[in-house]
């Protein structure tokens, strides 16, 4: 029985030309997944050709023989089943917390997508009861830890193959964790006895490092919009200068993220009556955490807008190994090892550290009377009270934390398979570690846009723009102006939130590489 709820919304996955906005909706849930009729005929033609090997009694990697440094071991067919077996049951040795839902989701739709490409020899109801159980909510707990992302993801998708021969372990929708036969009954199936390769399919593949590296995306543009409404509302509540965001500057550059970024705060501030009441107030320069942040915040929209490209690509790629073509040849490659994913995971890990950093500056800055402007702390009655003295050493610790997770996992390498992988790309971990450094990013940015909130209100007078005051707005309904100390954490979670909100003016939205 499939358990999809009613007004879930349709997505057809079309294989290989799956984009980023829908592998956004993917991750959130709330959506029904099917596969593009299309695609069944090269599944169909793909599992014809494993089928007349096996036949033909050719020997071929995969199909009928051992694998990694056991490929010489011909394995005789009446053992063939049993193969694919114990391949997924020897190969389930992951440890750690199951990973999140919406990276579960992700990696069920990107690992039919792939198998449907038609390459790998998979029968289509393979594909199927992928896609039933995500439309289910029935997601196979896979452990986070234990793949180096070479050879595929071999640990945590043999925890979800497991799942398919009625092994392993699911979440249901309520939260329940029920064994894998169970799951499979839920949506009218029994347990697969797997046939030649569809084991190693299944194992073989990028999918876990890709469905990582993606939540690690959606995420660096949540904080990345946020760190922008963040640093407008800082310009305002120190009076900033509007003159560094000039087109002209950041066209003579050419930059594209750079030119993009200035736009969109120019768009944010449009409209305002602070900017013009100190036009003639003396102010020379901002410091570069106000004034540079078209360069800095541009650059890591650049970053961001690459991995984009290399994740969309993965994300509709056949990755496992060997390969089956149209004209009946069946090829092993390396498809499997993530170096692309994990240089593109390690490239939004340096721009998510970047924006906490230039945004923890601007915390201080609001903080600094002598560069701001306003009174020590951001609280009237100093001394007694200490304001936002201790939420910018919480921002202070995050930033500086996430300077030691941004350190690039893709530059290790550890031999496994008695050196046959003698060269991996830990991928998986460099996908993995985004998920706290976004979140240490959200609560260094919702502190940032607090304490503006709190600098613009001990000013207030005239008003900011549409833009910035509807943002101001919502920030004051979740968190209160700070006039004496009160217990901050709540307020700091609750910034953190609005951080990974995912909603934003159109201006913000338009320039995000899952958006545009």
């Amino acid at each position: 029985m499939n358990t999809t709820s009613l007004d879930a919304a349709p997505i057809v996955l079309a294989p290989g030309d799956v984009d980023l906005a829908t592998l956004r909706r993917v991750h959130a849930g709330g959506v029904q997944l099917s596969l593009d009729p299309s695609a069944r005929a090269g599944l169909l033609a793909a599992q014809a050709t494993v089928r007349r090997i096996v036949e033909a009694g050719e020997v071929v990697y995969g199909i009928n023989t051992g694998f990694g440094k056991l490929a010489q071991t011909i394995i005789p067919p009446e053992r063939l089943a049993e193969l694919q077996r114990n391949l997924v049951l020897s190969h389930s040795a992951g440890t750690g917390e199951p990973l999140a839902a919406g990276v579960v989701r992700l990696v069920l739709a990107t690992k039919a997508v792939s198998l449907a490409r038609g390459h790998s020899g998979v029968r289509p109801e393979i594909v199927d009861a992928l896609l039933a159980l995500s439309n289910a909510g029935l997601l196979p707990r896979i452990p986070s830890k234990g793949s180096v992302g070479a050879s595929g993801d071999l640990a945590p998708l043999a925890h979800l193959a497991c799942v398919l021969i009625g092994e392993g372990e699911v979440t249901a929708p309520d939260g329940e964790v029920i064994g894998g036969a169970d799951a499979l009954r839920r949506i009218g199936m029994e347990p697969f006895v797997l046939g030649p390769k569809e084991g190693l399919a299944l194992l073989n593949g990028t999918q876990v490092s890709t469905a990582l590296a993606l939540a690690g995306l959606f995420g660096a543009e949540d904080v990345f919009a946020a760190g922008l409404m963040a640093g407008a509302l800082s310009l305002e509540a120190i009076q900033g200068s509007i003159k560094p965001f000039d087109a002209r500057i950041h066209a003579a550059r050419g930059q594209p993220g750079q030119m993009a970024v200035a736009g969109a705060v120019r768009a944010l501030l449009e409209g305002s009556e602070i900017l013009p009441s100190h036009a003639d107030c003396g102010r020379v320069q901002d410091p570069y955490s106000i004034r540079c942040v078209p360069q800095v915040m541009g650059a890591c929209l650049d970053n961001l807008s690459h991995a984009a490209r290399v994740l969309r690509i993965e994300a509709n790629a056949a990755s496992d190994n060997p390969l089956v073509f149209d004209n009946g040849d069946v090829i092993s490659g390396g498809n499997f090892h993530a170096e692309p994913v994990a240089f593109a995971a390690d490239i939004i890990a340096l721009s998510v550290a970047e924006i906490g950093a230039i945004s923890e500056r601007r915390m201080a800055l609001l903080l600094d009377s002598g560069l701001s402007g306003l009174p020590p702390f951001l609280v009237r009655d100093g001394g007694v009270n200490s304001g936002f003295m201790i939420a910018q050493v919480t921002a202070a610790a995050l930033a500086s934390e996430n300077k030691s997770l941004a350190h690039p996992a893709s530059v290790d390498s550890l031999p496994t398979s008695a050196n046959q992988e003698d060269h991996v790309s830990m991928a998986t971990f460099a996908g993995r570690r985004l998920g706290d450094m976004v979140d240490n990013t959200a609560v260094v940015v919702g502190i940032e846009a607090m304490a503006a909130a709190q600098g613009i209100e001990l000013k207030r007078g005239l008003k900011s723009s549409p833009l910035l005051e509807a943002e101001f707005a919502a920030i004051r309904e979740r968190v209160a102006f700070i006039d004496q100390d009160r217990f901050l954490a709540p307020s700091i979670e609750a910034m953190r939130l609005w951080a990974r909100q995912g909603q934003w003016p159109d201006a913000v939205q338009a320039i995000l590489p899952s958006h545009a």
